[in-house]
């Protein structure tokens, strides 16, 4: 059996690490990097730190409209999947990549599977919720990391191919949190003492695009920053261009850094006193390590966060960051219940399951 994985991300690569080194034990995995992120801060250094095999395909799209971008990554997988001849193509979360990879496989009648199906902001203003859609739709497998996304795809009349899998990411984490607080530096590079600082992250199209949100998820920043607690922000690329556009004079507290690498960012994550973010996949990693969440977004996909009283949603409104954040106290998160560091073995065992089906049913109805 050949599997093609499509991967182009930052978010991606974390989830790879653990269901490549699962799947390898049923299958050939042929890895196909996009290169939607390409910054080796976002990129590389990722495949270096996870230990990740080396892409064997590097498209090297860079970045553009969503529509060059998606049109580009099209291209460039059909002709590698033409080349390979997979049995499957499977696909991460809800990027351009994983919206042109599903496209490119159905268009060839190779069947795609989708981890991380069935997650649902209800915001198709969001272009993460368009590409997560038309992906479920096109998915043979839809692998989901939470009974939610398994209701929000019967809703949606998909029940064929579903399984609750649990979470990758999970998995990638906890492969990785003692690692991280055992090797990073990260604390003392930045003169930083556990609990003693706040860490934020902004890069989502609606606080990033939309220069009235950014300006105001800043003000709330050099609001919340001083000199006993000081805000890290490590800065997206997309995020640090857009700044560059606003009249935004940091606080000599609100520390602008690049992005972080994988094990810094885990034990920055672990050891901040509470967590300002607008990425799902920081949500999930701050509950799991008992990390206050403030977002800014007025949705979530992870609505368990919200329900257990972990995260906060506050979107760009500066009042509101400043006050959720303000009121963070320490106290006990409610145990994640879909994730037991075994999501990945899952997610391989039902590809090889989905295999064997349909060779018996080829073998059958020849």
């Amino acid at each position: 059996m050949k599997v093609v994985s499509i991967i182009g991300a930052r978010p991606q690569f974390i989830k790879c690490a653990p269901v490549s080194r699962a799947l390898r034990h049923v299958a050939r995995e042929v890895v196909v990097h996009t290169g939607q992120h390409y910054d080796d801060r976002m990129s590389g250094v990722f495949f270096r730190e996870l230990g990740i095999a080396d892409p064997d395909y590097h498209l090297g799209v860079g970045s553009g409209t969503h529509g060059q971008q998606t049109g580009d990554m099209l291209k460039g997988v059909e002709e590698i999947l033409l080349k390979e001849v997979p049995d499957m193509v499977l696909v991460y979360g809800d990027t351009n990549s994983t919206l042109a990879g599903a496209l490119a496989a159905v268009k060839l009648h190779i069947p795609v599977v989708h981890v991380e199906a069935g997650l649902r902001s209800f915001n198709r203003n969001m272009p993460e919720e368009i590409n997560r859609v038309v992906t479920d739709q096109l998915s043979a497998l839809l692998l989901c990391p939470t009974e939610t996304a398994v209701d929000n795809l019967r809703r949606e009349g998909v029940t064929e191919g579903v399984h609750l899998v649990g979470d990758v990411m999970y998995d990638a984490l906890w492969d990785s949190v003692e690692r991280a607080q055992q090797t990073s530096t990260v604390l003392d590079r930045l003169g930083l003492t556990p609990q003693g600082y706040l860490l934020a992250t902004v890069h989502r199209a609606d606080n990033t695009d939309r220069l009235a949100n950014l300006s105001g998820i800043v003000s709330a920043f050099n609001r919340l920053a001083r000199p006993d607690q000081v805000i890290v922000f490590p800065v997206h690329p997309r995020t640090r261009k857009q700044l560059e556009k606003i009249s935004f004079s940091p606080s000599p507290y609100l520390h602008l850094v690049d992005p972080a690498p994988y094990l810094d960012m885990v034990c920055l994550e672990r050891n901040a006193h509470a967590i300002v973010t607008d990425s799902g996949g920081i949500q999930k990693e701050a509950h799991w390590l008992g990390v206050p969440c403030i977002t800014l977004r007025e949705e979530t996909e992870w609505i368990e966060t919200v329900e257990s009283g972990w995260n906060c949603l506050v979107g760009a409104v500066p009042d509101r960051i400043v006050s959720a954040v303000r009121a963070v106290r320490p106290g006990r998160v409610d145990r994640w219940p879909y994730s037991r560091g075994e999501a990945s073995t899952a997610v391989a065992h039902r590809v090889s399951a989905f295999a064997s089906g349909r060779r018996a049913g080829c073998a059958v109805s020849g």
